[in-house]
């Protein structure tokens, strides 16, 4: 049979390492701030852990394990796992962090670690079994498990190339077998790199057991770290010896069940190993990577992009003696593990000439620079030792003073980068802020997301086979075409209200900005609102309260035809505008919007004082913050001439300069929650006029005089300026001033009424 060298020299076949795809399990202790092992429950936020896809736990019930979806970029993964780390550091008790290290901090006694809590009894039991076998404490060890797949067009492609296997499964699983082998092999590389547990606190092992008295590269990849008993031996030999080995040792008793086989790696597709013979090997488990502290996630795009080369290495090159590589492997590996890491490998010419491998295979396959740039990096590290992680933490420790206040350090550093803006979700950040709230919300009680497209903020949303798709955060399946179109269409909008007995302004609607301005004499000395037809957000309104002069009413005229193709010119009503957010039959949030503005201080001009506003952290661009920074741009410059201010005017000290008329949150405005002030009346009107235009979801624009006053049919007490499709939702997450509405939750409740 012709090698996979062979196959891809000869038949110019060029692997993508980009295009192979990576899962990652994340394993982490949750801590108190004295880095003490914290005892608590897992947090009741996030959901089920018999169907979270996203935040299980493992061994103990403060041992999070953070599970990314299967991707194929480094950019994706890091993606995931900020958000994941986000996700779970906002739903922990506040004093908890996430311990960053693979060797646990300060352990209480065996008794009191909490066995996860599951609903499956089972999954108790067998963890239960665990404990008394290896002990509570050994469970305690963390890592990250890599989950490896080939492309599918890859391993196509060498199939169809070769005419020795007839089953493509076959011809799979004979690819991942071989990869498997020299993994075993090899992996002592990967301990050398990667490895990052040098010491552990000084009572973890039993008195009993024989542990170095110095720093080491990877405690937990020796033989000291959570393995099998040495009756557990599994040929790798072929796909059926490693099936019959298992299989084996389950009825012998030496493993408990399948999953009690701890190798360094694992071979997948099915949920009981003898599937495999049939369907084949769809991926390999690696599973001996160490938490790399110095990285908020514990693993970074360096160390990923290594394993793939690695993995694509180990099916170019040839094979040794098969039976003899596992236990070469095993030595190599565990000599390598204990040794000190600020000492040369033993094996370092080894390492050189297998990386020597990677940069040929490279080469051969005209693959990317930045490749090459990896071997080197790595070729670098076995030249200088003290360069590899475990020697770096060691630096780390001495520096800190001892090993707890290392670890926690860190700890609390990556705590306050998750927590510094709570109102974004790191890797989405590029999403509007309602559809961040929206997937937070998502990822945190278990459903599963997807997003479709990114610049038009497409989600799909899946929850156990019940599939929804969100636009915006909130245009769901949930609302029809048509209300969307009339929310859009504000003379439309206002006709289906007033049709339907509700007080709407009277006004007129234009389509050319010469009708618009010659109809002046309509609204001169009249307290008026220019607006565009169709858009939202609140751009490109003007609002006059005494009237407009011709020349400032033409241009509002200009401004409100720069955002549509028709305005409205709009009776203004006084009086305080509300936003009452209307979902599924219900007004869960109302808020008062007061516009733009600034106080003066006597010295500072209204440019100086709105720069100084902006810096605010809550204010931001784009609707990626909870408030937007206050522009000064044509409509804020109006009114201020309206008050016969400039921007370069400088206000009196404790004065109020309004630089909007609109209260919107997008044009500058601040939020202020009022939902428990808001008489009930004007929440039931509100979800009327929703229902009168079709809608599940809507933003209804009332002004009203006195919102303690019920509205009665004598005195209604409002006027209703709009309703909006797609309301904002992140402006009632974080207000300025009241209580926070997450809203995104009742979107989620709408859609998938079963959670």
């Amino acid at each position: 049979m012709k090698t996979v060298k062979q196959l891809i020299k000869e038949n110019n076949i060029d692997p993508v390492w980009s295009e192979s795809i990576i899962g990652i399990e994340k394993e982490g202790l949750r801590v108190n701030p004295d880095g003490t092992l914290a005892t608590t429950d897992h947090p009741e936020t996030l959901g089920s852990r018999s169907h979270h896809p996203y935040i299980q736990t493992d061994f103990s019930e403060v041992q999070l394990e953070l599970i990314t979806p299967p991707l194929g970029s480094s950019k994706s993964m890091n993606r995931w796992l900020s958000a994941l780390h986000d996700v779970t550091y906002h739903s922990m008790k506040e004093e908890e962090a996430i311990w960053p290290l693979s060797m646990p901090g300060i352990l209480p006694e065996e008794e009191q670690i909490p066995i996860a809590k599951l609903e499956n009894q089972a999954d108790v039991a067998y963890r239960e079994y665990l404990a008394s076998i290896y002990g509570k404490k050994k469970q305690m060890q963390s890592g990250i498990h890599v989950n490896f797949e080939f492309d599918h067009a890859f391993i196509d492609s060498l199939y169809q190339k070769q005419t020795e296997i007839v089953k493509k499964e076959d011809f799979q699983s004979a690819i991942y077998m071989k990869l498997a082998r020299n993994f075993l092999r090899y992996r002592w590389v990967l301990s050398y790199l990667f490895g990052a547990s040098p010491t552990v606190c000084d009572d973890f092992y039993p008195t009993s057991e024989s542990v170095p008295n110095d720093f080491v590269r990877s405690l937990r990849n020796s033989q000291l770290g959570y393995v099998n008993s040495k009756n557990v031996v599994v040929s790798y030999e072929s796909l059926d010896s490693y099936v019959e080995s298992i299989e084996k040792l389950v009825k012998s008793g030496d493993l408990s069940e399948e999953r009690e086989f701890y190798a360094s790696i694992r071979l997948r597709g099915t949920n009981q190993v003898h599937g495999l013979l049939d369907k084949g090997i769809s991926y390999v488990e690696l599973r001996n990577f160490d938490l790399n502290p110095f990285d908020a996630f514990s693993v970074n795009k360096q160390t990923l992009s290594f394993v793939k080369l690695f993995c694509f290495m180990l099916i170019w090159m040839d094979e040794e003696d098969t039976k003899a590589n596992s236990k070469t492997g095993n030595e190599k590996n565990h000599l390598t593990a204990l040794e000190h890491p600020k000492t040369v490998s033993q094996f370092k010419e080894e390492g050189l000439t297998l990386l020597e491998e990677m940069r040929d295979m490279i080469e051969s396959t005209n693959q990317h620079e930045k490749a090459l740039e990896i071997v080197s990096w790595a070729e670098d590290v076995f030249e200088h030792p003290e360069k590899t992680l475990a020697a770096q933490i060691v630096d780390g420790i001495q520096t800190a003073g001892d090993y707890v206040s290392f670890g926690m350090s860190l700890a609390n550093q990556y705590k306050k980068e998750a927590m510094e803006k709570p109102y974004q979700l790191r890797g989405f950040t590029s999403l509007e802020m309602s559809t961040q709230l929206l997937i937070h919300d998502a990822i945190q009680v278990g459903i599963k997301v997807k997003v479709m497209d990114e610049y038009d903020q497409f989600v799909k949303l899946t929850y156990k086979g019940h599939v929804e798709y969100v636009k915006n955060g909130n245009m769901t399946s949930k609302d029809t075409y048509i209300s969307s179109l009339i929310m859009a269409n504000k003379t439309v909008t206002k006709k289906i209200l007033a049709e339907n007995g509700f007080y709407v302004p009277g006004g007129g609607e234009y389509q050319t900005v010469e009708k618009a301005q010659k109809s002046f004499w309509r609204y001169e000395n009249q307290p008026i609102v220019v607006k565009p037809k169709s858009t939202n957000y609140g751009v490109g309104i003007s609002i006059f309260k005494h009237g407009p002069t011709k020349e400032d009413f033409n241009q509002a005229i200009a401004i409100a035809f720069k955002e549509d193709d028709s305005i409205l010119v709009e009776k203004y009503i006084p009086g305080t505008e509300y936003r009452l957010f209307v979902v599924n039959e219900k007004v869960p949030a109302v808020l008062l919007r007061t516009p733009a503005n600034v106080i003066g201080d006597g010295v500072s001009s209204i440019k100086e004082l709105v720069d100084l506003k902006n810096q605010d952290p809550l204010r931001g661009t784009n609707h990626r913050a909870p408030l937007e920074k206050i522009q000064l741009g044509e409509i804020e410059q109006l009114m201020l001439k309206e008050q016969g201010y400039s921007i370069g005017s400088v206000p009196l000290k404790e004065e109020i300069v309004y630089l909007r008329e609109n209260s919107n949150i997008s044009t500058g405005g601040d939020s202020i929650d009022v939902t428990d002030e808001m008489d009930e009346s004007y929440k039931q009107i509100a979800v009327q006029m929703a229902k009168a235009i079709d809608a599940n979801v809507s933003g209804i624009d009332l002004i009203i005089p006195d919102l303690t006053k019920p509205s009665t049919p004598k005195e209604p007490g409002y006027t209703v300026i709009e309703a909006n499709f797609n309301p904002a939702m992140h402006m009632h997450a974080y207000v300025y001033k009241g209580k926070n509405r997450r809203l995104t939750k009742e979107i989620l409740t709408m859609l998938f009424p079963e959670l």
